[in-house]
């Protein structure tokens, strides 16, 4: 698919990954619809792509209220009619072991990303297939493929979205609306600023797997959505990894385990 002049919708859109994707494809042409809760941090975004020339709109939203993404959606179809591509992107929650985690702190990290590309894709998707076209993505993260000790919560709505990523695949094929799944490695975010003692809990087997930036994921999902690609891990350290998990799943498990976090 040719980005230009196609419109994107990405979620979690003020900082990090979102917000880099957002520049990325506006500098090939897309309009890009930006989605978070910060009004004031997506305005940063609008301004700077407005700053070489391309086109964003800001649509400040609570992804983890069912009802505002009802809201969104209105709007955005109202304005722009179906997506030609959605970016499911947001996510949140700390590292910790499950009887650690408070119960609202397990509920917010389930409606981010699993609830919110849950309920954001089902109220795009009616629109999507009455089209015929279009691309969903998904960006993951390596927990999805092998879950770290002390991170419970948060690997399984992970793993929930791993889920939903293969769901989709099956009930869209022949649709023309392609899914696409994005593994990044630790990416140098603010992810770890935001969640501190996250970084600690990072198995040191999984330290050999180099950081990438929100720039080079921004890239990949680009090239995702141009070449019509159904997953893409990456760095290939971790894509090596993902693969040894799959033909030796007793080693990594053990592997992860032995150089994790552990009480």
């Amino acid at each position: 698919m040719r980005l230009a002049g196609r419109t994107v919708v990405v979620t979690g859109a003020s900082q990090g990954i979102g917000a880099a994707t957002a520049l990325t494809l506006a500098r090939r042409g897309s309009v890009v619809v930006l989605v978070a809760r910060s009004a004031e941090a997506l305005e940063s975004v609008v301004q700077r792509v407005e700053g070489f020339g391309g086109r964003a709109v800001a649509v400040p939203t609570d992804l983890a209220d069912v009802d505002a993404i009802g809201t969104l959606a209105e709007r955005v179809l109202g304005e722009f009619g179906a997506p030609d591509v959605l970016v499911n992107n947001a996510g949140a929650g700390r590292w910790l072991f499950l009887d650690d985690t408070p119960a609202a702190e397990l509920d917010a990290m389930t409606a981010l990303p699993f609830g919110a590309a849950l309920h954001v894709t089902r109220s795009f998707l009616p629109a999507m297939r009455a089209r015929g076209a279009g691309r969903i993505v998904n960006v993951n993260s390596p927990v999805s493929r092998m879950p770290i000790p002390g991170a419970t919560g948060y690997a399984a709505s992970r793993y929930a979205l791993r889920g939903l990523t293969a769901a989709l695949r099956q009930d869209l094929r022949g649709t023309g609306i392609g899914v696409s799944e994005v593994v990044p490695g630790k990416v140098s975010s603010e992810y770890f600023r935001n969640n501190p003692g996250a970084e600690e809990r990072i198995p040191s087997i999984a330290r050999l797997i180099p950081t990438v930036t929100p720039e080079r994921v921004a890239e990949e999902i680009a090239r995702a959505v141009e070449r019509g690609r159904s997953e893409v891990v990456f760095p290939w350290q971790l894509k090596a990894f993902d693969v040894t998990s799959r033909l030796l799943p007793g080693l990594t498990e053990y592997l992860t385990w032995r150089t994790g976090t552990h009480r």
